[in-house]
């Protein structure tokens, strides 16, 4: 469920028509509702209100990856999410918009030492290293800095997700944890370090899960090693299960499980296991509360269909081009007259390309058009490829709007070259 809904017939996010922000501000622009982003935490909380996970009840640590905007940030931070990052960046993002250092877990396989000592300092609430060689690294640092890391490893189950492939991360070629069967040593050695404090397991087999069986599988896997390394004399207290739980895209295809399912899932798995439990999820709270809002350029005639070309392109929603992903497409004021056309942007790549052959909303040059469910993995992967501004974001509340982040001046762009003392 979304705020996107048509009123009067104009497209509006809340209470806020899409035409005055377009109007305000310029295409494309994201925009994205505060009331779906605390509604899809609270069916997310709701979903894990009867697991087990000790006194303090579950950690969720909101995946910054997926919308690092401070203003996100920052009203998840509100409704009591924590943050799992993977960069110093991300770190930095989150404590700026209010996160609490001890509801973040680090992430990542390729922490550097900076990384590892920023986070220290800040007093994370536990690292989620990815092997041996990072446990050493983590050790040394945190010794010379006279403190403890706590830490948990991130196990590869060698579960294949069912995802994209370059969304996968839990199969045994994916570059992603220690595996599983050399997880025990692994254990071992971390134990006999300096400066870590053993405590965790984690794991995490992909992003946008349309079916619980793998995750499922990877959990029970999980809960055997706990068994595990506890007959191993290591005291696990903590277990992070990871996020990556589908949202729909494409209305042709069916629903992925909703996070209730999810959580009766989680509940049965994790029954009796006497940790606390950590999620991280990001597309299921962000995906459905953002759009990215276009203005069509022209409708250029093809072969066959033709091609609306919008002044949205590859550099600021690049998941069509990576993924061949879907986004329903919609006008902002339908007249009620479908087409079919291919919906390409002014990049200069043919990769360049949001749709092929879909049937949509009729639409003319000067007409907007929003992409829907963009609001994960869209403004993150932004880039400025053909010298083209960085898109800017909008949040709204209601009847309000605000502009989040500001559409970055060409000017500025080139202003960033520095041309050498011999030219």
């Amino acid at each position: 469920m979304d705020h996107f809904n048509l009123k009067d017939g104009v497209l509006h996010a809340e209470d806020v028509p899409l035409p005055v922000i377009a109007d305000a501000v310029g295409t494309p622009v994201y925009v994205y509702s505060t009331a779906t982003i605390e509604r899809h935490v609270a069916v997310f909380k709701a979903a894990l209100a009867e697991v087990e996970s000790g006194t303090d009840g579950p950690l969720i640590a909101f995946a910054v990856k997926a919308n690092p905007n401070r203003a996100v940030l920052a009203t998840l931070a509100k409704a009591g999410l924590g943050a799992d990052v993977v960069s110093a960046g991300e770190l930095l993002r989150a404590r700026a918009a209010g996160v609490p250092a001890d509801k973040i877990v680090f992430s990542g396989v390729g922490k550097t030492e900076e990384e590892m000592r920023l986070a220290l300092s800040e007093g994370i609430f536990q690292f989620n290293i990815e092997s041996e060689p990072e446990a050493e690294m983590l050790s040394d640092v945190a010794t010379a800095m006279g403190l403890r890391a706590p830490v948990a490893f991130r196990i590869n189950p060698n579960v294949i997700a069912g995802t994209h492939a370059k969304i996968s991360t839990g199969g045994s070629e994916d570059k992603f944890g220690v595996a599983y069967d050399r997880a025990i040593a692994a254990y071992a050695r971390a134990a006999a370090l300096p400066g870590l404090d053993v405590r965790g397991v984690a794991v995490h087999i992909g992003s946008q899960l349309t079916d619980l069986g793998p995750s499922r599988a990877a959990f029970e896997k999980i809960g055997a090693l706990i068994a595990d390394l506890r007959a191993a004399g290591h005291a696990i207290v903590t277990a992070d299960l990871g996020g990556g739980l589908g949202v729909p895209y494409d209305p042709a295809k069916p629903i992925p499980p909703l996070p209730q399912a999810y959580g009766e899932m989680v509940r049965d798995v994790t029954r009796g296991w006497n940790v606390r439990l950590l999620f991280e999820p990001g597309r299921v709270i962000v995906g459905n509360a953002g759009v990215l809002l276009s203005r069509v350029i022209r409708v250029k005639p093809g072969v066959g269909d033709p091609f609306v070309i919008v002044d949205a392109a590859m550099n600021d929603l690049m998941r069509p081009s990576l993924y061949d992903a879907w986004h329903d497409i919609r006008s902002v004021s339908p007249n009620g007259a479908d087409m079919t056309a291919n919906i390409v942007g002014p990049i200069c790549e043919s990769g360049d390309t949001f749709a092929k052959k879909r049937a949509m909303d009729a639409v003319a040059p000067g007409d907007l058009v929003t992409f829907m469910t963009a609001g994960a993995y869209g403004a993150t992967m932004a880039n400025t490829y053909n010298s083209r501004a960085l898109t800017p974001e909008v949040l709204v509340t209601g009847d309000q709007w605000a502009v989040v982040r500001e559409r970055q001046p060409i000017e500025a762009l080139i202003a960033a070259d520095k041309l050498p003392p011999w030219i």
